[in-house]
């Protein structure tokens, strides 16, 4: 609402006389109008930015880009080559841009959009190189998708939170042309059996892709949410490859090379593979498998005796999440959670259970089941299939221990 001229003089001159009085130091500027009709800068002191009552204070004006509330300390956490979203301060299945997770192989480039191009040749009747323009004057298409590193596993300790756990898997909705319709335009030949995807960063990331999944449901996207990918996420193009492991959406695509054979690159020779008994390796297992963690309670939560919501997200790489259970007694019995409409394909999907807890010390955990039939395994269960080597694509159900207390602490196995 508009203030009125008497209204802001009395803020103009309440600011004045706090400030003098209380000599206190000046810790931001805001814009008031005087009588006059002039805009003036006015220090305000530390003590005016928690204000008792906000009806008595004209709050911060419209500005270009919007904030959160000081009182939201919601942040990622970062290492050297990622940083893992707060997946237990989320509302909904949407993550913010800001908050999406990050795992870069050599940094996030600068790149001018005006300036970055797409080739695509190899196996193809016409090579061509596409502009960012270019790219946005086909049809565009959008949908809602999570991606997950495959490396999303982290454990030995009792503090950990959801963040720590598995904080390497964000859902954004991404919008940008279909890569169907660039092969189309490029006319894909018959033998074309792969294709690379390659990067501008600096470690110039490229996988080898079955052409199969280009046609199936790849994107070639240049927005995230509503706005352009944000620089981490892959400004000004990526490649987006719905359900698969992260490192396959290719950011910051520069090159598409399609070929007939895989190209056995670094990333998956060296890299993203993952051990199986006797000694052996397994390539190319793109699909995610289907995975679910109760976000709350969770660590560092305390709770108390009585009626407690307990919520959390699940998915899976392979299709729609089908079913959630939650055990609150150890794994002894399960019951059926809600699940939380829109239940989309290969998205995080939002669940609940209502329990009461009489303050008796126990364990909570969640198991989903996606459409194919496929059931969250256990880590023993992992185990037992693969050998001790903890690599890559694990997805245990997770338990967390409530104390007596109220202590909410994540259960290593």
């Amino acid at each position: 609402m508009k203030k009125s001229t008497s209204q802001l003089e009395q803020l103009t001159g309440r600011l004045s006389r706090r400030a003098m009085l209380g000599g206190a130091a000046t810790a931001a500027v805001a814009l008031v109008q005087t009588a006059s009709g002039k805009t003036l800068q006015q220090g305000i002191a530390v003590s005016e930015l928690l204000p008792d009552d906000p009806t008595k204070q004209i709050g911060t004006l419209a500005g270009e880009v919007g904030t959160r509330s000081t009182f939201e300390k919601v942040v990622k956490k970062p290492s050297d080559i990622s940083s893992r979203s707060p997946l237990q301060d989320f509302y909904g299945i949407i993550t913010p841009s800001d908050l999406h997770f990050e795992r870069h192989h050599a940094g996030v480039p600068v790149i001018d959009p005006a300036k970055h191009e797409l080739l695509i040749h190899g196996l193809v009747d016409k090579p061509l190189v596409f502009t960012v323009g270019d790219l946005k004057r086909f049809p565009s298409v959008s949908r809602i998708a999570f991606l997950e590193c495959s490396g999303n596993f982290r454990s030995g300790k009792e503090t950990l939170s959801p963040q720590d756990i598995c904080g390497l898997t964000s859902q954004s909705e991404w919008t940008g042309v279909k890569l169907s319709t660039l092969f189309r335009e490029v006319g894909v030949k018959p033998n074309a059996s792969w294709f690379l995807a390659e990067g501008s960063d600096a470690a110039i990331m490229t996988r080898s892709i079955p052409v199969k999944k280009g046609w199936d449901d790849a994107i070639v996207a240049y927005a995230q949410n509503g706005e352009a990918l944000r620089p981490e996420q892959g400004y000004p193009v990526r490649l987006f490859l719905p359900g698969w492991e992260g490192n396959t959406s290719v950011k910051w695509l520069r090159r598409i090379e399609l070929s007939d054979q895989p190209f056995m690159t670094r990333e998956e020779t060296s890299k993203y593979t993952e051990p199986i008994k006797e000694g052996k390796y397994r390539q190319f297992s793109f699909d995610i498998d289907a995975r679910s963690i109760i976000t709350f309670p969770a660590y560092p939560k305390t709770i108390e005796k009585g009626w407690i919501e307990i919520r959390g997200i699940a998915w899976s790489g392979r299709g729609k999440v089908a079913r959630v259970e939650v055990s609150t007694d150890a794994g002894k019995s399960w019951q059926p959670a809600v699940l939380q409409e829109p239940i989309l394909d290969k998205a995080h999907t939002a669940f609940r259970y209502v329990w009461h807890w009489n303050g008796t010390e126990t364990e909570i955990l969640s198991r989903v089941t996606d459409e194919t039939g496929y059931v969250q395994p256990t880590l023993k269960q992992l185990i037992e299939a693969r050998g001790n080597a903890i690599g890559y694509h694990f997805n245990p159900i997770t338990a967390w221990r409530i104390k007596p207390d109220g202590t909410v602490l994540f259960k290593p196995e």
